[in-house]
Order: C-alpha cells, then sequence, then structure tokens
C-alpha cells in the first residue's frame, strides 16, 4: 500500500526548524511552542502504513518527526559551554518532554490512554536512548550538551522502561568519573535528580554513595556545587552537606547557608544542638564578608520561626555549657556560639532588641537564660557604644552587689545539701539536684560577667562589691570556675597592679593557712565593708605530703590546686615586670616551685603553667627556667609536653632579643633541638604544638634556619601526617602567607627547592604499603607557586626581588646535565620550568645565559623522555618568543669573552656530550627512615648540648593508617593534555575514607 501524502508531513522539516528557531531567541515564547510542537507531533503520530498484508502498522510519521528533532538537536551539541542560545535550546527540549509526558499522565489518570504505549513515550525512549550514545562521544562539549539536556529531562522520565532506567542508572554512575568538572556537575545534578524516581533501595544507596563522594572529595568546585544545591536535604546527607561550610570555596561556603539550609530546612530542630553551634561557629566567623551576611541571615530565620521569642532561641544552643576554669589555648573552644548567634540576631533585628525590658520583676526570679540574655545584651550595648541603654536599663552597682551576695548564699546551702544527699547515694547520675547546683552556678557567672561589664561610679557599690567578690575568692567553698570572673572584678576595682597582686596573694596565704580550724561554708551579709579589715600573717610552712595521711594530702592538694588556679588567673592580668612585684617573691617559693618539683602530676601541671606565665614578666627567670621546660618534653605524659612546648614557645615569642639573638644563651641550639623533637615526636598533639610554634618564628622573621623551613615542607606532604589535620590546617596557612609576604622567603624556598625535591622523591619511592602520599609533580608546583615573585604582596619602602623564578629556572637546567638523574626526575623539572615567571624587563646577560643553558642542554644532553623533550621544548620555544629581541644576533662566541661568565662557560665545558642512546639506571633508593638523610641522625652529632639536654627521642616507625584511593578520570577527550599540569596546584587534600554502602 503506498504511504498515504498529506500537507502535515511535507511541512514537518519546515515547520520544526522554525520553531526551534524561536525558542532560541527567548524562553517567553517555549509554551507556545510547547503546543504547537505537539500539534505537529500527534498529526505526524497519525500517519502511519501498514506492511506485512495489514499485520503490522509502520510509523512513518513519528519517524520523520524524530528523525528531524534529534537533527535539529544535533546541531547544537558540539557548541561549548557559554552559549545562551544553546542553553535556550536545552532549556526548550527539556520542556517539552515534560509538557508532553505531564499530558500523557493526565490522560492515563482519566483512562483515556495507555500511558506505557504512546508516541509521546516511544518519543522519550527514543531521545534517551540517542543521547546515551552521546556519553562516550570523543568531544568534550558534546558530552557537555548531552549530559546537560539528560540532567533537565531526568525528572520527565518516570513513565521509560525498566531495562532503560537502569542503562541510564549506571551510564551516569561511570560518567561521575569523566575528566572533565563540567561534564561531572551535570552527572552530579542528573544523579540527584534520579534519585527521586529511583524505587529500588539498594540502587539509592549506590547512587548517594557516589554523590556523597563527589561531596566530600570532587577538587572541582561546580562538581561539589552540583551535588550541594540538588541533593536532598535529608537524614542521610545532612552531616556531609553540614561539611560543606569548611569547603575552602567561599561560594560554597555561602551556598551552604543561603541556598540549602534557607531553602531545603523547614525547621533548625532538624540539626542537632551541636550541628547548629558548629554552623554559628564556623558562619560567623568566616574570613569571606558575604559568607558571614549569609550565616546571619540564616539565625535571624531562626529566631523568626521563634516569634520573636529569644529565650526559646537561646535555648536551641548549650549556652549553659562550660568549659574547664584551664587556660584555653584553641580558638576553636574560645568562641561561644550561643552568645554570637545572641549578638548576631540583637544586631539584625533591631526591633527586638529595642523592646527587650528588664524591670524589677525579671530580676526576681532569674532563670539561666535571663541571665544569659541580660549578659549578652549588655555586651551588644558596649560594642554599639549605647551607655545610655544600658544605664537606662540595668540595675544600679548596689543592688547588683546584694543580688550576688543572696544568690552565693543559696548557693552554698545547696551545695551543701547536694553533698549530704551524695553521701549516702550510690548513683553516679546526676540528680535534679545536681542540675539545680548548676544553674545557680551559671547564673552567678553571668552576673559577675555583669558586673564587670558595667559602669562602677558608684562608690558605694564599688566598695560592696569589691569586699563581696573578695570574700568569695577567699572561700574554699567557691565553685573554681567563678574564680577568673572574680579576679576580674577585682582587677576592675582595684587601685592598680600592685594592689590586685597584695589582695590575691592575702587571699592565697589565708587559704594555705595550716593552722586555720575547718568551719561550716561561712555566709556573706551586708554590713559596712569598711569595718572588715585585713589583718596581714605569715603562714606556717606546710608539712610534707609525706607525712600526712590520705585525707589530709588529698584535702592539701585540692587546696593547693586551688591556690595555683588563684595564681594562674593574677598572673594572666599582670602586665607588669616580675621585679616591680616583690609581693609575687612569696608565692614564687612558697607555692610555685614545690609544685614544679612535687611528683604529684595535677600539681606539677599547674606549677608549670604558673612558672611559664613568671618567665614570661621576669627575663632573668626565663633564661634560667627554659632548660627546666626543654627537659619535661622527654617526660611521658602528653599533657606535661603539650604545656611545656606552649611556654618554651611563649618565652622565646616574649624574650626573642634577649634568647634568639644572643649567642651566648643558645637559642640557636633550642631551635634545632624543637626541630629535632619535631621530626620524631609520636604524639599528634605534641606535634602540632610544635609545629604551630616553629611556624610562628619563622612567620615572625625570628627563626630564618632553612632546616626548620624544610621540617615543615616535608612534614607538610608526609605520609606520616597524613591523619594529623591539624598540622595541615596550620601548614596550609602558614606557607602561602610566609612565602608571599616577602621576597626573602622566597629566596629561601628557592635555595633548598632540590634538595627537598629529593627528600619528597625518596619518600615516594619509599612509600610502605597502603600508604598515599600527593605526587613529586604535585609537590615541585607548589614551590614553584609560593617562589612565584608576581604573588609577593607589595610593601612601601620595600622592594620585590623579581629574579626568584630566574634563578631557580638556572638552578634546575643546571641539574638536568646530570646524566645520573633519573627519567621521572627530568620529567617533573622540565615541567615546572613552564611554570616559572620569567620578568619582561630582565637584564639582556640574564637572557642570554639562560638561553646559552637551554641551548647547551638541547646539544649536550639531549633529553629521551617524550615528556620531558616536549616539555623542554615549550620552555625554549616560550622563551625564544617572548625575549625574541634581546636574543637577536645572539652570538655565545662573542658572549665567551666577558670575565664575569668565565664559571658558567667552566661548568658548560666539563659537560662531556652525551652521545650513547642508552637510558642510565638510577641508583637504587635506601630504605625509608622517618627522618631525612639531609638531617644530622646521629647521636654524636646533635647540635643539643647533650649534658643539658639528656639527647634527643628516637625516631619512631611510621604507622598510620591506610588512605582511601579515589579512582582515575576516565575521558574519551581528544584534546587531553597529560604531561604538564595547568594552573595554580591545590594544596594537599584532607584524606577522606570512602562512604560504606
Amino acid at each position: 500500500m503506498p504511504v498515504r501524502t498529506t500537507p502535515t508531513l511535507e511541512s514537518i522539516p519546515e515547520s520544526i526548524p522554525k520553531i526551534f528557531e524561536q525558542a532560541q531567541v527567548s524562553t517567553a515564547n517555549h509554551q507556545k511552542n510547547y503546543v504547537a510542537l505537539n500539534k505537529i507531533h500527534h498529526d505526524a503520530a497519525s500517519i502511519t502504513k501498514t506492511i506485512d498484508d495489514g499485520e503490522s502498522l509502520q510509523l512513518i510519521g513519528e519517524k520523520v518527526f524524530e528523525d528531524i528533532f534529534i537533527g535539529m538537536l544535533l546541531r547544537v551539541l558540539p557548541i561549548k559551554k557559554g552559549a545562551n542560545v544553546v542553553d535556550r535550546v536545552i532549556r526548550f527540549v527539556a520542556g517539552y518532554v515534560k509538557f508532553i509526558s505531564d499530558k500523557i499522565n493526565k490522560e492515563a489518570e482519566e483512562g483515556a490512554v495507555d500511558e506505557e504505549d504512546t508516541a509521546a513515550n516511544r518519543f522519550i525512549e527514543r531521545l534517551v536512548k540517542y543521547l546515551l550514545k552521546g556519553f562516550e562521544a570523543k568531544n568534550k562539549n558534546v558530552r557537555f550538551r548531552v549530559l546537560q539536556l539528560v540532567a533537565e529531562l531526568v525528572p520527565s522520565m518516570s513513565n521509560i522502561d525498566d531495562s532503560l532506567h537502569e542503562q541510564l542508572r549506571e551510564s551516569l554512575v561511570e560518567r561521575m568519573h569523566d575528566k572533565e568538572p563540567q561534564v561531572r556537575s551535570q552527572v552530579a545534578e542528573a544523579l540527584c535528580k534520579l534519585l527521586d524516581l529511583e524505587k529500588d533501595e539498594d540502587h539509592r544507596e549506590d547512587i548517594l554513595d557516589v554523590l556523597l563522594d563527589a561531596l566530600k572529595c570532587d577538587q572541582a568546585t561546580e562538581v561539589r556545587k552540583a551535588v550541594l544545591l540538588n541533593i536532598p536535604f535529608a537524614a542521610a546527607t545532612i552531616i556531609s552537606i553540614l561539611s560543606r561550610i569548611r569547603d575552602p570555596e567561599a561560594t560554597i561556603r555561602r551556598a551552604v547557608y543561603d541556598s540549602v539550609l534557607t531553602e531545603k530546612m523547614e525547621d533548625p530542630k532538624q540539626l542537632s544542638i551541636s550541628q547548629r553551634e558548629e554552623l554559628v561557629r564556623s558562619g560567623l566567623r568566616d574570613r569571606e564578608p558575604t559568607v558571614r551576611v549569609a550565616a546571619a541571615k540564616l539565625i535571624g530565620e531562626w529566631v523568626d520561626k521563634c516569634e520573636g521569642d529569644l529565650t526559646k532561641f537561646v535555648e536551641m544552643f548549650d549556652y549553659d555549657h562550660v568549659d574547664e576554669p584551664d587556660h584555653i589555648s584553641d580558638p576553636e573552644l574560645a568562641f561561644a556560639p550561643a552568645e554570637n548567634a545572641l549578638l548576631s540576631v540583637m544586631e539584625t533585628h533591631t526591633d527586638i532588641t529595642d523592646n527587650l525590658k528588664f524591670e524589677d520583676d525579671y530580676w526576681q526570679d532569674l532563670t539561666p537564660t535571663k541571665a544569659f540574655i541580660a549578659r549578652v545584651f549588655v555586651q551588644h550595648c558596649l560594642d554599639k557604644k549605647d551607655e545610655a541603654r544600658i544605664e537606662a536599663t540595668m540595675p544600679v552597682t548596689t543592688a547588683l552587689a546584694f543580688r550576688i551576695q543572696a544568690l552565693y548564699n543559696d548557693l552554698l546551702t545547696r551545695m551543701q545539701t547536694q553533698e549530704e544527699a551524695h553521701m549516702f547515694e550510690d548513683n553516679v547520675e546526676p540528680t535534679e539536684q545536681d542540675r539545680v547546683v548548676d544553674d545557680t552556678i551559671f547564673v552567678m557567672q553571668e552576673l559577675l560577667k555583669l558586673a564587670d561589664s558595667l559602669d562602677s561610679g558608684d562608690e558605694v557599690g564599688r566598695r560592696k562589691l569589691f569586699a563581696l567578690v573578695k570574700d568569695m575568692a577567699s572561700q574554699e567553698t567557691l565553685p573554681e570556675r567563678l574564680l577568673p570572673h572574680c579576679l576580674d572584678i577585682l582587677r576592675k576595682l582595684s587601685a592598680g597592679e600592685r594592689d590586685l597582686i597584695r589582695v590575691v596573694v592575702e587571699i592565697i596565704h589565708d587559704l594555705r593557712d595550716v593552722d586555720k580550724d575547718e568551719e561550716e561554708p561561712v555566709r556573706l551579709e551586708g554590713g559596712d565593708v569598711e569595718e572588715t579589715p585585713m589583718v596581714p600573717r605569715t603562714p606556717r610552712p606546710p608539712r610534707a605530703l609525706e607525712d600526712l595521711t590520705p585525707e589530709e594530702r588529698e584535702r592539701t592538694v585540692v587546696m593547693d590546686l586551688r591556690c595555683l588556679s588563684l595564681c594562674i588567673g593574677l598572673l594572666e592580668r599582670v602586665n607588669s615586670s616580675f621585679e616591680e612585684n616583690s609581693t609575687l617573691n612569696g608565692i614564687l617559693g612558697e607555692l610555685i616551685l614545690p609544685a614544679v618539683r612535687c611528683k604529684e602530676l595535677r600539681l606539677r601541671e599547674k606549677g608549670l603553667a604558673c612558672l611559664g606565665l613568671c618567665c614570661l614578666i621576669a627575663r632573668r627567670m626565663a633564661l634560667n627556667s627554659l632548660e627546666l621546660f626543654l627537659n619535661q618534653l622527654k617526660e611521658s605524659n602528653e599533657s606535661l609536653r603539650i604545656q611545656s612546648t606552649q611556654v618554651i614557645f611563649d618565652i622565646m615569642m616574649v624574650h626573642e632579643g634577649d634568647l634568639l639573638a644572643n649567642a651566648t644563651v643558645g637559642g640557636d641550639r633550642v631551635v634545632e633541638f624543637l626541630r629535632a623533637i619535631f621530626e620524631n615526636e609520636e604524639s599528634q598533639a605534641v606535634q602540632a604544638v610544635l609545629c604551630t610554634g616553629l611556624s610562628k618564628l619563622m612567620l615572625s622573621g625570628m627563626v630564618t634556619d632553612q632546616k626548620v623551613l624544610r621540617t615543615l615542607i616535608i612534614a607538610y606532604v608526609s605520609p606520616d601526617n597524613a591523619d594529623n589535620q591539624h598540622i595541615r590546617q596550620c601548614l596550609s596557612y602558614f606557607f602561602p602567607v610566609f612565602c608571599y609576604s616577602s621576597s626573602e622567603n622566597q629566596r629561601m624556598i628557592q635555595s633548598i627547592f632540590l634538595d627537598i625535591y629529593r627528600e619528597i622523591r625518596q619518600l615516594s619511592d619509599d612509600l610502605e604499603e597502603g600508604q598515599e602520599m600527593i605526587s613529586p609533580l604535585h609537590v615541585a608546583s607548589l614551590l614553584a607557586d609560593w617562589t612565584d615573585p608576581q604573588k609577593v604582596i607589595e610593601v612601601r619602602g620595600q622592594t620585590s626581588d623579581k629574579y626568584v623564578h630566574y634563578d631557580l629556572a638556572v638552578q634546575i637546567i643546571k641539574t638536568l646535565f646530570d646524566k645520573e638523574l633519573d627519567k621521572e626526575d627530568k620529567k617533573v623539572l622540565c615541567q615546572v620550568l613552564g611554570k616559572l615567571y620569567i620578568p619582561e624587563d630582565v637584564d639582556d646577560d640574564k637572557i642570554r645565559t639562560l638561553k646559552l643553558l637551554v641551548n647547551n642542554m638541547i646539544s649536550r644532553r639531549p633529553l629521551k623522555d617524550t615528556s620531558a623533550k616536549s616539555a623542554f621544548s615549550r620552555f625554549d620555544a616560550a622563551l625564544s618568543k617572548k625575549f625574541a629581541k634581546q636574543l637577536e644576533n645572539f652570538n655565545e662566541l662573542e658572549y665567551r669573552q666577558l670575565e664575569e661568565l668565565k664559571d658558567l662557560f667552566e661548568f658548560i665545558d666539563d659537560i662531556i656530550p652525551d652521545s650513547s642512546d642508552e637510558e642510565i639506571e638510577a641508583p637504587k633508593r635506601g630504605s625509608r627512615k622517618r627522618r631525612s638523610e639531609s638531617i644530622a641522625t646521629t647521636a654524636t652529632a646533635t647540635t643539643v648540648d647533650e649534658e643539658d639536654y639528656e639527647g634527643v627521642p628516637e625516631p619512631r616507625a611510621a604507622s598510620r593508617g591506610k588512605a582511601s584511593k579515589k579512582k582515575r578520570r576516565v575521558s574519551k577527550s581528544d584534546d587531553d593534555n597529560t604531561s604538564d599540569v595547568e594552573g595554580t596546584p591545590p594544596p594537599p587534600s584532607r584524606t577522606m575514607p570512602r562512604r560504606a554502602a
């Protein structure tokens, strides 16, 4: 039977191109063109041909329509990313598929059609099958456009065949390892949308594993962002999503706050308290203003969901959590998320702040939340310099002092009841009485902070508060975590530092008075403060701990710990020198030094902290005590070593001129000793402190030893430190700041470039089973980037050294002349040459010297490795092109006449031309050691006085956990170049384990 010819079939080749032409111009006409195209599609589907004696039906019209439609689509696939007209065509095609898919579903619900066998379904399936062929396309632009369209089509594929669905899923998972980031980003978006259609739970988990792995580990920003914005916000993904608040890219960190959490999270209670606090901590302290603004906006939405009730908002955080009273050195712990979140709300929601009232009834029943809000409100007003608002809302100092006194008496009663209850109970679980005591202590803490913040112009209140706080600090029953706040008030109300020291020393003598009988806790009365004079006493020396009963010994230790805590708090608040405050000599001899010599670990630890603080204000004491602290580094107790290390670096920073600049003191030996300890230290916590201290000394310019710098670089990339994130984080910040702040620092890196490279290559060759580290090429690229003179910060009055990379190039080329150099090393060094910056205004003699070395390298030591030869040729070509004018009429014979180049030509003339075609076998490398062979490793060669420091700890054996291996990027692109690495290399990434299925 002949085919029925109609105007519709003949007009399809003309009608469809016109529709596509309109669609690429604007998205405004897409809806109209969906209807027009669907009409053509419907009419074409009605054109059929019967074959096989009428038993089968050939879909003539559908085939013509689909062929022309796909033909139009093929025209845009090779066009690279960024063409808006192509993006509009892609959206039009996806929109049309959604249009006909929705139409089928609606008709199927009404029972009008069979949704599995329709012209629209056949069209969608053929389109998907055709697009699947493009997944393996050689052209990366085709792969990108195909995956871009698939990502748009996935939500409309609910009716496709199961086998086709499975094929699509497997193909997308495989493409997730494409080499091109722009392709992987589209795959990620498609897989996120496919999750909603996936019915099989096992397949959902497989897809989720792939996506979460990409979110954590993919190096391309656009891929991580694609996953972040499209992955469902659910219990299985929350942890991975929140981990991106520490992403190195600011746009991703901001997207977590303003795109994911703001739009997808319905209630902040979907997160745990610790997760909410981490969001606040990271967001409000981010280095990028845009991220801080996004975090503040999210916090503002949380308080809106609490209907402006600050009490409910504060209870979303662990606001009453109190750290140990010891000195907090970790800034993560020093940051209070609840306080800063509330300050942010008071800053952004002025309507809430303006309506806050603190009338008398507010203070009558003071809960921890109410006390916290009042104290933060005062802090907010102080930040805004709004003292008038504080005077109008806060009670006067006298009233506040009486309230603190009443609260303290109530606390003593509750603590006594608590102690009696514990005497007859074996239950170790916290009771309601314990909770009430903790709440009372917290309220007191907030009121003491409040009293320290308020203006003490009221003289009567000032005297009352001073006497009250002094009496409280003299009581053994005062909770230790309130001591620092009492000292802050005493410092504020004292006449000066000498007066403060006198008062605290009197308190310490009172507490250590061994003749004082044990009494009931003394309640504080509100009498006349002028009738409580202090009569100075000279305490009798305490008996040795060995002469006491166990009960007496424990009580003595506890009392000495309390006194040492007072000493630490006092010394932290003293700025004048030790010699100006003779009163301190008493507690030094009677309390601090005996505690340092004591075998009781608790006393010794706090005694060392006190002695370290004394050394910061006493130069002679610091120099005499340094050996004591150095000897503590050989202790087995980790906390003592950490504390001693911190004290040593503090002393070196404060007394730089007396220690590091004085050859007679031996500051260089101290630095060498610390470097040796760092190289051989087993404890990660001690390593982190040593790394931070050495970095600070290098960054401040106090230490300029190349050995220290080399040790830090090796530690940065060593597989032994792969799981020590404190070291990685510290050095990731240190190296760019150190190198870009000074040309002299870049010179230091350049001078040890080859030594570092050889050590890195040794580490790489001697990797143990299961260990991973970044490649030598990556390390060399990092060093080249750090020494880039274009990145040095300009400082007024200082000139930058433009020839750092030039000298590095000369250094590398001279190394390439070495016949015994391994071919892999030659390949790396040749690729590094292409990353070096040679300034355009370089001196003629310098550029001709470099060209002379290049020419002789080609003629006397021709490279045999293809990759190395290609990279070196590119460097030569770039050099000749960039400096063509300066190299014009260059004659080596005339150049030899210059006296200043005599050494250069002697070096060149000593090179015997290589006529052999055989590859030189690389010398066998020895077994790997924890310490570099370039650093003295024998006990007799140590630079530290053995009589003083009793040697250096032995090197430890490397035994770290296995690092996960990531899949290699696969690509069929015809324009990939794997012989070189383009752009600035990223720092070593953190080792992330793959998520278990």
